[in-house]
């Protein structure tokens, strides 16, 4: 029942706004359905806590340890950002870059993008994975392209054109994953439900195996961002509405992670080597050191944050490619605040670039007159990005550092300098932008900033503070996904 909810409130959601998105009571009607997940998903969560993993509708659906507390994620930042985006659509609305049909796209895009990410957390068919992920390309095209100018409609087809053709890949990486578990299992025998896969593992052909994880990690991997493949993500960002550069960088990349790290348990079941993290490990460096130097040429601020985003799921993607209880553990924890964090600076960033009618950093000054509690959420989010203690992102960064100095001594310099290179360029940006001279008059409006400061409480939280039930989660999650 509460699977039920979880994913029919969000597609029931999308259904209405399509119809009624375009009122003035379409936002509130978003905020009630974002609840309503986020309630549903709480529930799941207590049952799975209380019960242990839960399969439901002739086990095309499976809730563990792994998916649980991303559920609950997904549903808690789709909430805050749906809070958000009331006043800020508003704004758009009076600048008239938001029409009322564009709004009705908007509201209706964001309830369905919401089910294609719970729909891909939940679902135990890896077919029904890559078809929730391939939903999630769609409708995220159609959000990204949604103010209809130029540069968003470019941005919007490098999107569609490089995922698509990612997404292509994970295809036919499924195929092969079928075709090697078709022997074992048998056409009818469930063969790409993901437990069934799982307990086979180990007798499924390694070099078929070999040849899906490849594609699985291309095609996935292109989601996530990861360099050479991040090409359409700084665009996304940068030329989206700010509610939706939350959502991809707090929760789509972390749902298109998953997805890799489902598969990177079968294949090293299946190879019984670790090849699979060798390879998550040197794309996940490259992800880091390629985004810390392309970030230090960005003028506009939210592609300079979507290269942060990239860096940070190339941090995640080698601390889950070294594998073992501490680098899964850190994984996850960076995951969380990661999520948190980006989508309270997008918040904030989006308040200041819409009262400076720019997203250039050179022409958004002294946030600290015009508008206190933005200055401070952009100030505090940037150095709880940056890793400084106490915040979360320090302790899942120390975490995975120390780790690589055990068990990967090449790749703890490179880290520290790429670390060390994206601190230093993202505080002298942000900086001017909050503390520099201004003449521009206060905000008429108070902003919403209780999702920023909720977010930031809770990586401020998880720096200091695990608490038992998400410590619980996290051992859990990290023994699962192994070595």
């Amino acid at each position: 029942m509460e699977l039920l909810l979880v994913l029919g409130l969000p597609l029931a959601g999308g259904i209405v706004l399509a119809l009624w998105g375009h009122r003035g009571i379409a936002r509130d009607i978003n905020v009630a359905f974002s609840l309503g997940t986020f309630l549903a998903a709480c529930v799941l969560t207590a049952r799975v806590i209380s019960h242990g993993p839960l399969f439901a509708l002739h086990e095309e659906f499976f809730i563990d340890p792994l998916n649980v507390f991303l559920v609950t994620l997904t549903a808690f930042v789709g909430l805050t950002t749906a809070i958000f985006s009331r006043p800020y659509m508003h704004v758009e609305r009076d600048h008239g870059k938001m029409t009322p049909n564009r709004l009705r796209l908007y509201h209706s895009m964001y309830q369905l993008f919401s089910f294609t990410m719970l729909l891909a957390l939940t679902t135990n068919n890896m077919g029904i994975l890559w078809v929730a992920m391939e939903a999630a390309t769609l409708t995220t095209v159609l959000l990204v392209s949604v103010y209809r100018t130029a540069a968003s409609l470019e941005a919007a087809w490098k999107y569609f054109i490089l995922c698509g053709v990612g997404i292509a890949q994970a295809l036919f990486g499924t195929v092969l994953l079928y075709m090697a578990a078709e022997k074992i299992l048998g056409a009818e025998g469930g063969a790409l439900l993901w437990t069934h896969l799982d307990l086979v593992k180990t007798r499924l052909d390694p070099n078929i195996m070999t040849l899906a994880f490849a594609f699985l990690f291309i095609g996935y991997g292109t989601k996530v961002g990861l360099v050479p493949l991040h090409n359409w993500l700084p665009d996304a960002h940068a030329e989206g509405p700010t509610p939706v550069s939350a959502v991809l960088s707090g929760l789509l990349l972390n749902v298109a992670l998953y997805a890799v790290l489902r598969c990177k348990v079968l294949t090293d079941g299946a190879l019984q080597s670790h090849l699979a993290g060798k390879l998550m490990m040197g794309f996940g460096l490259l992800s880091v050191v390629a985004s810390v130097f392309l970030l230090v040429r960005q003028k506009d601020v939210k592609r300079m944050f979507a290269y942060s985003s990239i860096e940070h799921m190339g941090l995640m993607t080698f601390a889950f490619g070294m594998g073992g209880p501490i680098a899964n553990f850190a994984g996850l924890l960076h995951m969380t605040v990661h999520s948190l964090v980006k989508s309270a600076i997008f918040f904030a960033v989006g308040h200041a670039a819409q009262k400076a009618g720019t997203q250039l950093m050179d022409e958004i000054r002294g946030l600290i007159k015009v508008s206190p509690t933005v200055a401070w959420g952009l100030m505090l989010g940037s150095l709880a990005i940056l890793g400084m203690p106490p915040f979360g992102v320090f302790a899942s960064e120390f975490l995975i550092v120390t780790t690589a100095m055990r068990e990967q001594p090449w790749a703890t310099p490179i880290l520290l300098v790429a670390l060390g290179v994206a601190f230093a360029t993202v505080f002298n940006r942000v900086q001017p932008m909050v503390f520099g001279e201004t003449t521009v008059k206060p905000l008429p409006h108070p902003p919403a900033l209780i999702p920023v400061f909720l977010h930031l409480g809770l990586g401020f939280m998880l720096g200091l503070y695990i608490p038992p039930y998400l410590d619980t989660w996290y051992r859990e999650a990290a023994r699962m996904l192994g070595s």
